[in-house]
């Protein structure tokens, strides 16, 4: 895998230089009462993430001054290389990434710490303090040549033979209604629950094949509310899947729009290898 995703010895050796920007993405009990990465700044969830009328561009997203002004106080640089973790798979701090991605961060500077708090925790120093931060400054402009795709792009993938629509719910959520021909793959089966971490490269590439998501065809995801998904996004883009659309709106959208559903099982959903 690419650098998409880097360990805890990568951050180690990495911490100390400068524009590395390490975001914690916790909430701020957990940053100031339990203990975090030396130097991280803490960026809440819920900091970046917008009520259920989101912004302009769609779903939960922010908006571009919004997250530019929590990027600026948070020091980030625009040409940082940001490393986001969380202490729940990554699946928050993924978010935060795809954030940046979408708001023109250079992807090839947004990496997710493989592994998230408790990882590091077991083996590398932690503090309760807060680091000193100088504000920057933080161009921030939603990429329309970006990976998110809106409802009409959704409605013709549906269709289109040469993509692939993945839902990255639960079992029980994808067997209560799933867009039609979606594919099942629930975004923790990527991880390895034991060891926190991502699954190593050749299980995850056994059950992408194994559910027919194959780097050659167009994949897009969804789930909800586009939470789960920015964790699926990152681990294929760690895999250098070259084409994947990032559906912003989601199942809320998409019902909420009357979108058609299935409902059941699926012979595409497969089963884990």
């Amino acid at each position: 895998m690419n650098d998409r995703i880097v360990d805890v010895d990568w951050l180690a050796e990495h911490l100390d230089t400068p524009n590395v920007a390490v975001v914690d993405t916790r909430d701020a009990w957990e940053y100031g009462g339990i203990g975090h990465v030396p130097g991280a700044v803490n960026v809440p969830f819920d900091s970046f993430r917008a009520d259920e009328h989101g912004a302009a561009e769609a779903g939960m997203l922010p908006g571009a001054d919004v997250f530019a002004g929590i990027a600026e106080s948070a020091g980030i640089d625009p040409d940082d290389d940001v490393v986001a973790y969380d202490d729940t798979h990554g699946v928050f701090a993924a978010r935060f990434l795809v954030t940046a991605e979408l708001y023109g961060h250079d992807p090839a500077k947004l990496h997710l710490l493989d592994g998230d708090y408790s990882v590091w925790n077991r083996s590398q120093p932690t503090t309760t303090d807060e680091p000193d931060v100088t504000r920057s400054t933080y161009p921030s402009e939603f990429r329309e040549d970006g990976p998110l795709i809106d409802l009409e792009a959704m409605t013709a993938a549906v269709d289109d033979p040469h993509a692939t629509v993945v839902d990255t719910r639960e079992e029980w959520e994808y067997e209560e209604g799933h867009v039609p021909g979606a594919v099942r793959l629930d975004w923790r089966e990527l991880v390895d629950t034991d060891a926190r971490t991502v699954r190593p490269e050749p299980a995850l590439r056994e059950l992408l094949g194994a559910r027919g998501i194959d780097p050659d065809d167009r994949v897009v995801l969804y789930c909800n509310t586009a939470r789960r998904i920015s964790h699926t996004y990152t681990v294929l883009r760690a895999l250098d899947y070259p084409e994947i659309a990032f559906y912003e709106g989601s199942l809320t959208e998409w019902k909420r729009e009357g979108g058609r559903l299935e409902t059941g099982g699926s012979e595409t959903g497969g089963s884990e290898p």
